[in-house]
Order: structure tokens, then C-alpha cells, then sequence
């Protein structure tokens, strides 16, 4: 018997039509994410945008969800050239999921869009506690953990700094979700999340080098998982580089494979004014 839930192409994945409902989901949450505090959801021809100057991570400035004929597909790209520009990022960004049409691989290529990035929207299937050692971030852990989000990021100074104003406005954001582990000294893990009508993302991991393979990651996944839920989250998500260490963490932490994402970007430098 054909479990109708997942692709009979491909047994870890869900079926094409839950996939694309899945993604229409994540994708918002993501997009709503993006915009925290002052950016800007829109459409660009039959793309789906945030754009956010404040935002420094990838998140915030992105495409998605191109739903159309080859030629709409092919008109929003290059719309989306001088969008990207117009904020001064250096390239423009589309995330690629079952919400956007399949043909998106070779229109991509004949407008000089690359495929960068391979990854994974997985779906975390439980309802954790929070671990002991792992609490909510404070105001006074703020510089601790932009310093650790910053090396992991490889920001400089100048990037560092917005990373303080970004982070800053998302612990005063209600759906925002911001955890620590500290050692009694200073910041060693960060992790946080967001939820937007019933739908939770674990957005950021990050542990400090020389106190990896203690479990402080499963530790602090959890513990996002958990204040997700209990901030009304149905369901829970994220991203992941496809294969690899990667998938194999998320996988321990208790998510099961969803649907692909595949990023594209072109490089939009000679566009800048």
C-alpha cells in the first residue's frame, strides 16, 4: 500500500501536493520572519519578496514562490535583478520549492541565475521539553551573542554591528523565539526561532567551536522546539543543507525530511547605483 503522504518517487519526501502546502506554509512564516522589523513583503511579478536593510542574514532578503507561465517565470527574474539592487544587495536570491514551478531550473540558467544551494525543509515530528541548562535570552547576552552569530557568520565589524540593531529588535518581537547555554561566564550557544499562525521555524544554531559534541546544539533545538509549540506552533520547521552533517544533526534532533529547496542567485553588483 502507497503512503499517501510521501512521493513513491522518493519514500523520505512528501507527496507533491502536501509538499506544496507544506511549503506555502514554511515559506510564509519565513517571509514574515524576514520582514521583522522593518522590512517590506510584497510581490514582484509572481514572486513572493522580503527585503530588509537591517536584516543581515540571508533570510531577510529573498524570492520565492514564482508561480507562473515560463514567460511570467522569465519576466519576475529580471525584475527581481533591479529589485535586489535598488536595496544595494550585491545579488539577488530565490529560494525554489514545490511553490514554484518545476521548469524554474532551466529558466534560471537562460537569465543567468545559478543554483547555489541545495537544501532540505524538514519537519520536527515531536513535542520536546526544555532542556535544564538551556533559558531565554536577556538584554545582557545580546553582544555575547552577536559576537558568536557574527564568527559563525564571518561578518565584520560593520556587519557586527547591524547584527546588534537586527537581534535587538527580534527580542523585543513576541513571535521571535531567542535561547541560550551559558557556562556561568559567558554565552557558548544561541539558538532561535520565530512563529507565525501556527506555524514554528528554528532559524539559527550556533555553538561555540570549542564546546561542539557536548549535545549544547540537541540541547538548544529542543528548547526552541519546545517554546514554539508552547507559543501556539502546530507545526515546526527548517532548513537544511541537503546530505551530510547537516541533515544527520536535524535528524537526531528529531526531524523528518520534507520537501528540496534549491537556491538561486545572480549577481546584481553591475546594477548597483
Amino acid at each position: 500500500m502507497v503512503d499517501p503522504l510521501h512521493d513513491p518517487d522518493d519514500p523520505d519526501l512528501l507527496d507533491p501536493y502536501r509538499a506544496r502546502e507544506l511549503a506555502g506554509l514554511v515559506e510564509a512564516a519565513r517571509v514574515a520572519s524576514g520582514a521583522v522589523r522593518y522590512g517590506k513583503i510584497g510581490k514582484v511579478g509572481c514572486a513572493t519578496v522580503v527585503v530588509n536593510r537591517d536584516n543581515p542574514f540571508p533570510s531577510g532578503n529573498f524570492a520565492c514562490a514564482l508561480d507562473g507561465s515560463s514567460a511570467e517565470v522569465a519576466g519576475t527574474l529580471m525584475r527581481l535583478e533591479r529589485t535586489f539592487a535598488d536595496i544595494g544587495r550585491a545579488e539577488a536570491v530565490v529560494y525554489a520549492s514545490p511553490t514554484t514551478v518545476a521548469e524554474i531550473e532551466g529558466i534560471a540558467d537562460d537569465a543567468g541565475w545559478y543554483a547555489v544551494e541545495e537544501s532540505m525543509a524538514v519537519v520536527h515530528r515531536g513535542r520536546p521539553e526544555l532542556p535544564a541548562r538551556v533559558r531565554p535570552a536577556r538584554d545582557v547576552d545580546l553582544e555575547q551573542v552577536a559576537v558568536l552569530v557574527a564568527d559563525e557568520l564571518g561578518l565584520r565589524l560593520s556587519g557586527q554591528r547591524r547584527l546588534v540593531r537586527h537581534l535587538g529588535q527580534r527580542w523585543d518581537d513576541p513571535r521571535c523565539v531567542q535561547l541560550v547555554v551559558d557556562d556561568g561566564e559567558r554565552v557558548v550557544g544561541f539558538a532561535g526561532g520565530f512563529t507565525e499562525r501556527g506555524v514554528g521555524l528554528v532559524e539559527q544554531v550556533v555553538v561555540l567551536p570549542a564546546r561542539r559534541r557536548r549535545g549544547i546544539g540537541v540541547d538548544l533545538v529542543s528548547g526552541v522546539v519546545a517554546a514554539l509549540r508552547d507559543a501556539g506552533a502546530l507545526l515546526v520547521a527548517a532548513h537544511v543543507d541537503e546530505g551530510g552533517a547537516g541533515e544527520r544533526f536535524a535528524e537526531a534532533c528529531g526531524f523528518g525530511s520534507g520537501y528540496p529547496v534549491t537556491a538561486y542567485v545572480r549577481r546584481v553588483d553591475e546594477l548597483l547605483d
